[in-house]
């Protein structure tokens, strides 16, 4: 009987390794704004505090299940640590039992002593993951133009940004540069927009140090920089949100109405800065159920041709 149940446990643990695929962004010596510097990951308590190599966890849904869309996720932590569990890789799980391939992103944070720029690295390594998902879309069957982009808190800034920026900063002479980093949609819970009147201020310092101008501020408020090719967002937020105020969200979902952007924003009672896959207080439980019932409202998780 051992045979049997050693093979079935081998056989689970290479699924679940090829689950969890850590897949680096960038080539050998090829990454954009870099020192040159060797560093190691720098982990504790759930949270990554150094990132040594950008890269993305990957998770698939089953076969029978995929619904051909894709997701970065880019933990929150205000710019100064990665949550890549709370706000990570529970989250891929919950997008998996919908169909969704998910890819929880170690993006630089603005603190790695390799960056040339700090303010850019982030999106630099969004910019890199959504590339890289469209580049190896039919070998993971997603369609490459339903690639969307998740985030939380600081992580809601980075995707904002990724969906407002008309610039792609990752290019490095590579077969990728043809590829466009923009993401399909954005999902943003709790999000950092604002670096002005409503800005959360410790993320607006790790990501632009401790007197940014004003021009880079405006630059990176998402708000400030939504046009009409944006692409559509779902929003969440506490309206009893301490840390982030929920004017953050006000503001990018007027900018995506003043610019006819189709979206959607659920501003809830109670939640705090602590809106979670579940467990959440009152209303705020359903928000999950809600983005699902939008992502398929939006066409992004309707069913391929092939399982019609």
């Amino acid at each position: 009987m051992r045979m049997p149940i050693l093979f079935l446990f081998l056989l689970f643990f290479s699924v679940l390794v090829q689950a969890q695929e850590f897949i680096p962004l960038w080539p050998e010596g090829r990454m954009p704004n870099s020192k040159g510097l060797k560093l190691q990951d720098s982990i504790a308590n759930e949270r990554i505090f150094q990132v040594g190599t950008p890269g993305m966890y990957a998770f698939f849904p089953s076969q029978s299940e995929n619904k051909g869309t894709a997701v970065v996720i880019c933990p929150g932590g205000g710019y100064e640590r990665l949550a890549y569990v709370i706000s990570g890789t529970q989250l891929a799980k919950w997008f998996n039992t919908i169909g969704v391939s998910a890819f929880v992103l170690n993006y630089r944070l603005p603190n790695s002593p390799d960056l040339q720029i700090r303010e850019t690295g982030p999106l630099q390594d969004a910019q890199r993951a959504i590339k890289l998902i469209r580049a190896n879309a039919s070998k993971w069957a997603i369609d490459p133009q339903k690639v969307g982009i998740q985030g939380s808190s600081a992580g809601g800034h980075l995707a904002a940004l990724a969906s407002v920026s008309g610039k792609d900063i990752s290019a490095i002479g590579d077969t990728l540069d043809q590829i466009s980093p923009m993401p399909n949609f954005s999902i943003l819970v709790s999000p950092v927009i604002d670096l002005g009147e409503y800005a959360h201020l410790g993320s607006k310092k790790n990501l632009l140090g401790a007197s940014p101008s004003k021009a880079s501020i405006e630059r990176f408020s998402p708000h400030l920089n939504v046009s009409p090719s944006t692409p559509p967002s779902f929003l969440v937020h506490a309206f009893n949100d301490k840390s982030v105020s929920v004017n953050n969200s006000l503001l990018f979902y007027k900018a995506l109405v003043d610019n006819n952007v189709r979206s959607s924003l659920h501003v809830f009672p109670q939640g705090g800065h602590a809106i979670a896959l579940r467990n959440n207080p009152g209303s705020t439980e359903h928000w999950t159920h809600l983005c699902e019932g939008w992502m398929s409202e939006m066409g992004f998780t309707a069913r391929q041709s092939s399982d019609k």
